[in-house]
C-alpha cells in the first residue's frame, strides 16, 4: 500500500465534506485510516487551519466524526477537523486485542519502548508523520495553524502533545481527559506494558507532571468534565491537574458539568464551545 492517502469515503455535511482516507504508515508499520472534515470553501485557493481530534479508548477515527456534531461549528468557523485512529491495527501482536483498555484501540499517544509493542508510536504519528502527510497531500490545509483536542485517553494525548510542542499548536482543549495517568489504573496498565518499569519514562506522558516543565502557555487550557462520569474519581483526576496548573500559574478553565457522563452525548453538548475556543487562537495573527 502506498504512503500517499487514498480516499475511501466522502459525505457532505454542513456545506463541507467528511472524507476518510487510508494510507500506509512507516511510523507504525501498518495501514492506517484518518478522517478530515473540510469546511465549505469560498475559493480554490482558500487554506483552512486545522483542529486535530484524538479519540479515547476503543475508538477509531470515525467516532468523533459520526457522533460529535462538531462539523456545524467547524463549517461556520472555517476550520478543518482531522481525526486519526487511536492505535496501529492488523499487526497481529499476541495479546493486542485481549483488552479494550490496552493494545488495539488504546495507543495512549506515546512512543512505546518495550520491544513487543515497538509499533505503538502514536506520539510520532500524530506529531510528525500525520502533519507532514497532510501538508504534502492537501493544498487546502494549513498545517502551520493547528490546534489539538481530544476525549479521555485522547484528552491525555492532546494535553501532553500540546505541552511538549507549544510551537506546533495554537491551543488545546479536552473532554474528560486522563490528566494524571501515572496515578490511575488505565495509565499504569498502559505505561507498564508500553514503557516498562522505569517511572521516569512514564512522567514524560503525564500532563499533571508536565505542566510544571512547560508552563509558558498563552491561551487558556479548556477542559470540560462531567460530574456524573463514572471514571471521574479513579481514572480521570482533574483536580490533580488543576492543582498543578495553579502551582505554576498556568491558565486553565476547568468546567465541571453537573449531570453529564463520559459519553458523546456530553461531548456533543459542549463541542461548539471548544471549536470557538480554538477558532479564536487559530485566527490570531
Amino acid at each position: 500500500m502506498e504512503e500517499k492517502p487514498t480516499e475511501i469515503s466522502s459525505f457532505k455535511m454542513f456545506g463541507g465534506y467528511n472524507r476518510r482516507y487510508r494510507h500506509f504508515s512507516p511510523t507504525l508499520g501498518c495501514a492506517m485510516t484518518f478522517t478530515i472534515y473540510f469546511p465549505p470553501s469560498s475559493s480554490p485557493s482558500q487554506k483552512f487551519p486545522i483542529l486535530y481530534w484524538l479519540s479515547g479508548l476503543s475508538c477509531t477515527d470515525e467516532n468523533f466524526i459520526i457522533k460529535s456534531g462538531a462539523q456545524r461549528a467547524a463549517s461556520s468557523e472555517g476550520i478543518a477537523l482531522v481525526a486519526p485512529d487511536t492505535s496501529p491495527r492488523g499487526l497481529n501482536i499476541e495479546g493486542e486485542a485481549d483488552n479494550w483498555d490496552f493494545g488495539v484501540g488504546a495507543g495512549f499517544y506515546l512512543n512505546a519502548t518495550a520491544e513487543k509493542w515497538k509499533n505503538w508510536r502514536m506520539y510520532d504519528y500524530v506529531v510528525k508523520e500525520l502533519p507532514k502527510l497532510l501538508s504534502e497531500n492537501f493544498e487546502q490545509i494549513d498545517t502551520s495553524r493547528a490546534s489539538i483536542s481530544g476525549h479521555s485517553m485522547g484528552g491525555h494525548g492532546a494535553l501532553t502533545i500540546y505541552l511538549k510542542n507549544l510551537e506546533k499548536y495554537k491551543s488545546v482543549s479536552a473532554f474528560s481527559p486522563i490528566v494524571n495517568p501515572t496515578n490511575c489504573p488505565w495509565g499504569q496498565k498502559a505505561f507498564s506494558n508500553y514503557l516498562g518499569s522505569n517511572k521516569s519514562d512514564w512522567e514524560e506522558y503525564d500532563a499533571t507532571l508536565l505542566i510544571g516543565k512547560y508552563s509558558n502557555i498563552s491561551n487558556p487550557i479548556l477542559i470540560d468534565q462531567g460530574e456524573d462520569d463514572k471514571f471521574l474519581h479513579d481514572q480521570l483526576l482533574p483536580k490533580n491537574f488543576e492543582m498543578a496548573c495553579k502551582g505554576v500559574n498556568a491558565p486553565l478553565v476547568l468546567r465541571m458539568q453537573p449531570g453529564y457522563d463520559h459519553s458523546y452525548f456530553f461531548i456533543s453538548t459542549f463541542i461548539d464551545d471548544h471549536i470557538h475556543h480554538h477558532a479564536k487562537a487559530l485566527k490570531c495573527p
